[in-house]
């Protein structure tokens, strides 16, 4: 595969000589320089092109974790269409791990979790600022930097609780009448989505 993709760069190269130009006298970033395992895999297949930049060459370094713990955590929250937060700092931030609710403080081990539908808070002092989450992933670093990713998100105070219980009586008749497993699959969501909401606003 690798060499199949070599001989097309090869062959757009040929076609066109400026890009060729620019490829070859292009800087290759650190951390492409760093991948030693592709470079060599790529040297062999096509030894007169430059390595292409790998994704981590386009990503920003973190920060070194410090020395001490820092006083607050760094949190980013960001949804699919925009960025909820970004580079704030808070006291504690509460995600909805799969493995049950996960409070992330300054100095938290370095955690990736997956999220499943439930409430994310994010505390500031005596400020509380829920969201409910579909599901996602938090990525905790170990510099006191939290990245959290979710599908969809609304903040709790925007739920309307007359509809989440009829979404909920709704897949709950779905759950008990489907007859294929897709069906059962789709309506079970439902019924899990709409018991998450509802527990949201109940608290």
């Amino acid at each position: 595969m690798l060499r199949h993709a070599a001989r097309r760069l090869v062959s757009r190269a040929a076609v066109a000589p400026t890009a060729r130009r620019a490829l070859a006298t292009a800087e290759v970033p650190a951390a492409a320089a760093e991948d030693s395992t592709f470079v060599e895999a790529w040297k062999k297949v096509a030894p007169n092109i430059e390595p292409p930049s790998t994704p981590m060459s386009l990503m920003q370094p973190r920060p070194p974790t410090p020395a001490t713990i820092p006083t607050k955590l760094t949190v980013n929250f960001v949804l699919p269409y925009k960025s909820e937060i970004a580079n704030k700092e808070v006291d504690m931030v509460i995600v909805p791990a799969t493995t049950g609710q996960m409070g992330v403080l300054p100095g938290h081990v370095a955690t990736i979790a997956e999220l499943k539908p439930g409430v994310l808070s994010v505390h500031e002092g005596n400020d509380v600022t829920k969201y409910f989450v579909s599901s996602g992933f938090a990525f905790v670093h170990a510099n006191s930097i939290a990245d959290i990713v979710a599908v969809e998100a609304v903040p709790v105070d925007q739920i309307d609780p007359a509809l989440v219980q009829k979404g909920l009586s709704e897949f709950t008749a779905k759950l008990g009448s489907a007859s294929t497993d897709l069906e059962k699959a789709e309506a079970q969501i439902g019924v899990d989505v709409h018991s998450a909401l509802n527990a949201a606003l109940t608290g």
